[in-house]
């Protein structure tokens, strides 16, 4: 199926960030993958793995994308001095 192809979920997310949340487990652990996402729409961090919504790149990208991406960043990231500073800019 093409929830676990990463070749057709990247193309899909750059269209449409909000198809992160069809992609199977494997793939949500995929920095590649949730960045795409997280850049076509920050909310998506919601659907990324434990492990990416722990890493700042990723979290830094969707806060860039939408302040409320925030939410579902890490305890510690959320308590970042400049991950929340960047969220407070969208």
């Amino acid at each position: 199926a093409f929830r676990a192809d990463k070749d057709v979920m990247l193309e899909v997310v750059k269209r449409a960030g909000c198809t992160l949340q069809y992609a199977v487990d494997d793939l949500r652990e995929d920095k590649d993958l949730v960045l795409e996402a997280v850049r076509e729409n920050g909310l998506m961090l919601e659907y990324g793995s434990d492990n990416l919504r722990a890493d700042i790149e990723v979290v830094l990208e969707a806060v860039r994308k939408d302040g409320f991406a925030l939410e579902f960043a890490s305890d510690d990231l959320r308590a970042d001095k400049d991950v929340v500073l960047e969220a407070l800019r969208t």
